[in-house]
């Protein structure tokens, strides 16, 4: 499974999604309406996602995938980096992805919510 290419697919099809590459041409970010929900980077030549999650799901997604980490130069409570692994589907991606677009609109005021 190519883990960037499903994770940009369905950001791209979310409400007021935009890619943006305000780190350099070597990591895509989607936001909505100006805030980060998604990045794609390589790290240590590997392709990883980095994306905001509810602090209890995302400390129990670590214990149990060991291709979840603590998020890449964000917050380490709120955000998860995945890298490709065994039990990482299409699917589980994509509800990821959806989560954290969820968690992002749920910090902005209700007349800028898609």
């Amino acid at each position: 499974m190519d883990l960037h290419k499903v994770a940009a697919a369905h950001a791209a099809t979310l409400p007021l999604s935009t890619k943006e590459f305000p780190f350099g041409p070597e990591h895509e970010v989607y936001k909505v309406r100006g805030k980060v929900f998604l990045l794609l980077t390589i790290l240590n030549d590997e392709p990883i996602i980095t994306l905001k999650s509810d602090p209890e799901i995302g400390a129990s997604l670590r214990s149990g995938f060991p291709t979840i980490q603590a998020g890449y130069h964000m917050n380490k409570v709120h955000w998860l980096s995945i890298s490709d692994g065994e039990r990482i589907t299409k699917d589980f991606i994509e509800g990821l992805v959806e989560e954290s677009y969820e968690l992002v609109i749920s910090t902005l005021p209700k007349y800028k919510r898609p």
